[in-house]
């Protein structure tokens, strides 16, 4: 009785593990059951390739180091074409650095950002913390080609940027393990709030809006008009376009003009045509890679148009082999101060495609 018992016990416990599998198996199973055939656990690599953000109490950084010289010389080739050598350029981007003192490096707030006749609020005088800074970098820049930074690149970027602030020394070297002494010295770090709903769950929200919960088929396009009254107060504000940047000026006359002065109907239909363009072959190409950024189809925004460098070099001999190289290697001066930077990610055939839409449309 006493070895039959035993086995009875064995057969339980038996029993019991393989209904706790079963349980388990089927809780893993769950949303595979409830959508069938619908998607896959992450793996953790792919989970690891998406956890790429730093934290203001910097985790996510990873290991690494960079020393403000290092900094330098990586600017220089390709942060200052947009940015300027000191990070003082106005031209594309709004300053980096300027308009922060010593004091504001001991209060933790700039003063600058109260005073009315302050010109413009630069990088360093906004940004609180400096992950923000590195994280930043190290997903979105340079602008041509994010991503392609290493850890170490971007910390030599950040401690330049740093040192144009005097926050830290010209000799200075950021690492993984200084960076937190670092935040003790930026100097707008006191200079954020998180008394608002976008810090607390249970806070009142920024914004408020009114769930669709049926008939939400209609999509609704959110936009704004100016009043009678306001249109054409200073101008046509459309004539006062700023030439880069995603903010443009629009029709504000009254009626609005069917076209801008100085434009011609060929210039608007052969704008809508390249825009259709835009979803194929070298033209995706030249979307995808920002040119469009820089370079607009029939209008000057930071570079020439597509129809002005078409114009300038139709029927040059050699205009296919000297605008790749200078695709490859950048350059200046032909068309203003503002260089173009390297496009040297580009493939030789990608270059001789891109080249010849420009220059002639196909």
């Amino acid at each position: 009785m006493c070895k039959l018992a035993k086995v009875f016990a064995r057969l339980g416990l038996f029993s019991l593990t393989v209904l706790i599998t079963q349980i388990t198996f089927a809780q893993s199973q769950q949303s595979t059951v409830k959508f069938p055939g619908i998607g896959r656990n992450a793996t953790p690599a792919e989970v690891l390739a998406w956890d790429i953000d730093v934290r203001p109490d910097f985790k996510g950084l990873p290991k690494g180091s960079g020393s403000v010289q290092q900094g330098q010389v990586i600017w220089e080739s390709k942060c200052a074409s947009c940015h300027g050598v000191f990070g003082e350029s106005n031209e594309i981007f709004t300053p980096i650095a300027g308009g922060t003192t010593l004091e504001d490096i001991k209060t933790g707030k700039v003063a600058s950002l109260g005073d009315r006749k302050q010109p413009q609020r630069t990088t360093l005088m906004k940004v609180p913390t400096v992950s923000t800074l590195w994280d930043y970098i190290y997903r979105a820049m340079p602008w041509n080609a994010p991503r392609s930074l290493t850890p170490d690149d971007t910390y030599a970027l950040v401690a330049f940027i740093l040192s144009l602030g005097e926050i830290v020394p010209d000799d200075f070297v950021l690492s993984n393990t200084n960076i937190a002494d670092v935040q003790k010295k930026m100097p707008n770090r006191n200079g954020m709030t998180r008394n608002h709903g976008f810090w607390s769950v249970s806070g009142k929200p920024d914004v408020n809006s009114t769930a669709c919960m049926s008939n939400c088929v209609k999509f609704v396009q959110i936009g704004s008009t100016l009043p009678d009254f306001a249109r054409n107060a200073h101008g046509n504000i459309a004539e006062q376009n700023r030439l880069y940047g995603p903010y443009r000026g629009s029709d504000s006359t009254k009626p609005p003009l069917e076209k801008l002065p100085g434009s011609t109907g060929e210039g608007l239909a052969h704008a809508a045509d390249t825009h259709a363009a835009m979803t194929k072959g070298p033209a995706a190409l030249f979307k995808n890679e920002n040119c469009s950024a820089c370079h607009a189809p029939n209008a000057k925004l930071v570079g020439p148009s597509i129809a002005d460098i078409a114009a300038k070099y139709k029927g040059q001999s050699g205009a296919q082999e000297k605008l790749m190289a200078k695709v490859k290697n950048g350059g200046s001066g032909v068309w203003g101060a503002i260089p173009m930077p390297p496009q040297s990610q580009l493939s030789e055939d990608d270059r001789a495609s891109l080249v010849r839409w420009v220059l002639t449309g196909q």
